[in-house]
């Protein structure tokens, strides 16, 4: 098998990134914007020893799985990877695979009969309450016609775009609007626009690090219609700022008329200053421009303060669904103390603390456990108490200087990477009645849970939930006792 080699296959099953797998000779080739059923012809673009990637040339006979993408650039953006597939199949293959990781990595037999559900969105577009673009500039043709009819190209004049990334590059697909996001980003894109053309804004390069404006990034309060905008820039001195913001809230105003969204504000303008040579987004010195430097919104009827900085979940629909099958799971009547290991901004923790006795929550980062403490103090939530540190740590020194025994309930939300063995290990001395995992990678959630269960602990159920649709990733939520 040669690069730019052509096949006809099958496609019979997707990667955790949304690539179609078929096989060619036994190697198997993995292949963008393919579905479970395709019969395909593809070109082969890159050879490893085992595994090959094509790209898909021409369908011959499409599975009964694809529809049309919402979006016009999906083929080519990075982001959506399962728009051509229909929302039913979605669910069935995030599905398939926590039960696959389960069987495959956790040696958990017949899986499925753990699976209390599988639960969707009403609506899966539209969910996102944080947009991240970057901006670049693009060289636009200008043509005039004539007296014959045809066109000829007489100068470029470079435009400002804003858009994603194409899948593993960073070559810029311009967007007007996202599908997944609040309709409010097309006209924020069209503002930023406006501004950066009119006023000569430059903007940034990655490969000479020169240029001011690097990314926009915005966050909606979907319950409040409390809406931030924030510029993230190489440098301070930014001019025409006030003009900014003008035209952000002439867009905004536009969007409110032509939605009928009458309940919507600008309520934040800010600039974010990142002048490192990196891939992350946002820097450490955050100025307000307009307004206040946050905005509120609710995960069910709990309150949060949302910075440009903040963690904040970025669908709260179904994570206000989510949280309440961790309370379901946790089964408090009002007597028990809870841990909540990896707690970020207090969000599970305020959650539980309706109906427990007390609850604690651990976080490495300090200032998540800032935000924490104030979205408690938000809240008038007097039942629970944030420590910064490693939770194996906190936990075993709580112990040893309070004396307090029996903890009943353990929940954990670890990142991708799945929990450290150390905490595992704590977490099993703790001896909790019941212990609430809750992943966002069913890899590291197999292993995590095989460890626990060879140490005596019990996988009672699971339910997955869909946070990101049109992607692969999926949540899982698993109820465990000793």
């Amino acid at each position: 098998m040669e690069k730019n080699d052509i096949f006809n296959i099958r496609i019979e099953d997707m990667t955790d990134e949304g690539l179609g797998i078929g096989h060619v000779d036994g190697m198997a080739v993995f292949v963008k914007d393919t579905a479970p059923g395709d019969v395909a012809e593809i070109r082969i673009v890159k050879v490893k020893r085992s595994y090959a990637f094509g790209r898909l040339e021409k369908l011959i006979e499409a599975s009964a799985d694809r529809v049309e993408p919402s979006c016009p650039v999906a083929r080519q953006c990075g982001g959506c990877t399962l728009q051509h597939i229909s929302y039913e199949k979605e669910l069935e293959l995030k599905s398939d695979r926590v039960a696959n990781c389960l069987k495959r990595i956790g040696g958990i037999d017949s899986p499925e009969q753990y699976l209390e559900g599988v639960y969707g969105m009403d609506e899966p577009e539209r969910y996102r309450n944080k947009m991240q673009f970057p901006v670049s500039r693009r060289d636009r043709p200008e043509v005039y016609g004539s007296e014959k009819g045809s066109m000829s190209v007489f100068s470029c004049k470079s435009r400002t775009v804003l858009g994603f990334y194409a899948g593993r590059t960073h070559s810029l697909i311009p967007i007007k609007d996202c599908i997944i996001g609040h309709r409010v980003n097309k006209y924020i894109i069209d503002a930023v626009i406006r501004w950066a053309d009119n006023y000569k804004i430059s903007v940034y390069d990655e490969k000479t690090g020169e240029g001011l404006l690097r990314h926009v990034l915005t966050r909606v309060g979907f319950k409040t219609g409390q809406l931030m905008v924030c510029i993230v820039v190489s440098n301070k001195k930014v001019p025409y700022t006030d003009k900014l913001v003008a035209e952000l809230s002439r867009q905004v105003d536009r969007y409110k008329a032509e939605c009928s969204d009458e309940s919507f504000r600008l309520r934040s303008v800010v600039m974010n200053i990142n002048k490192e040579r990196t891939n992350k987004i946002l820097g450490n010195e955050t100025i307000l421009l307009n307004g206040q430097d946050y905005i509120t919104d609710y995960i069910g009827d709990i309150k949060f303060h949302i910075s440009a900085q903040s963690f904040y979940q970025v669908n709260p629909w179904q994570t206000s669904r989510l949280y309440g099958k961790v309370m379901e799971y946790a089964g408090l009547t009002g007597k028990e103390t809870v841990w909540d290991m990896y707690c970020g901004i207090g969000t599970i923790s305020l959650f539980l603390s309706k109906a427990a006795r007390k609850v604690y929550g651990v976080e490495i980062v300090p200032q998540a456990v800032s935000d924490a403490r104030d979205n408690a103090a938000l809240n008038d939530i007097e039942n629970v108490e944030f420590f910064v540190g490693k939770a194996e740590d906190v936990v075993t020194n709580w112990h040893e200087v309070s004396g307090k025994g029996h903890i009943d309930v353990v929940v954990v939300d670890p990142p991708r990477k799945g929990c450290d063995e150390k905490l595992l290990d704590t977490i099993i001395d703790m001896k909790p009645d019941r212990m609430i995992y809750v992943s966002c990678d069913p890899a590291t959630l197999a292993r995590d849970l095989k460890y626990l269960i060879a140490r005596g602990m019990n996988l009672e159920k699971y339910s997955v939930y869909d946070q990101f649709s049109r992607s692969m990733h999926v949540e899982t939520v698993c109820l465990l006792s000793k």
